[in-house]
């Protein structure tokens, strides 16, 4: 859902949309907090609000705290902002990939352990224990 934000606002920026517009399109599409507060920077930036002052309340939430560091020191052009917003959609992809990837590695484990609990007994009764036994029957033999 942050990759898809953050590629729209990527492609607002590069199309050269007003931010207030892209913000709000953008807020749109989070839930939560990224969602409201973006639309309070839309908004603050609609009034005219100096970019330092309406970017302050995305500083103070974790999703938007990198975008807004960059919003401050772009506050001209949108060029270099749509750069970190397409860098912050890759990261939230890879953030995402890397999840699925240590749930299924998990998922896993979780199938394979029925299964060890299931051969190992019979791998030690029909293939450790005949040549144990063989191995005692000779040595019983040879004494």
């Amino acid at each position: 859902m942050l990759a898809a934000g953050w590629d729209l606002l990527a492609a607002g920026m590069r199309a050269g949309l007003p931010v207030p517009v892209i913000l709000r399109a953008v807020a749109a599409e989070f839930d939560g907090a990224p969602a409201g507060v973006l639309d309070e920077v839309a908004r603050l930036l609609a009034l005219g609000a100096d970019a330092v002052a309406a970017w302050e309340p995305a500083l103070r939430h974790p999703d938007t705290e990198e975008l807004a560091r960059a919003a401050r020191r772009t506050a001209r052009t949108g060029t270099g902002l749509a750069d970190v917003a397409a860098d912050l959609a890759a990261d939230a992809r890879a953030s995402v990939g890397a999840r699925a990837q240590a749930h299924a590695q998990r998922a896993t484990v979780w199938v394979a352990l029925p299964l060890g609990l299931c051969f190992l007994p019979a791998f030690l009764c029909l293939g450790v224990l005949p040549v144990v036994a063989g191995m005692l029957n000779r040595i019983v033999a040879t004494w």
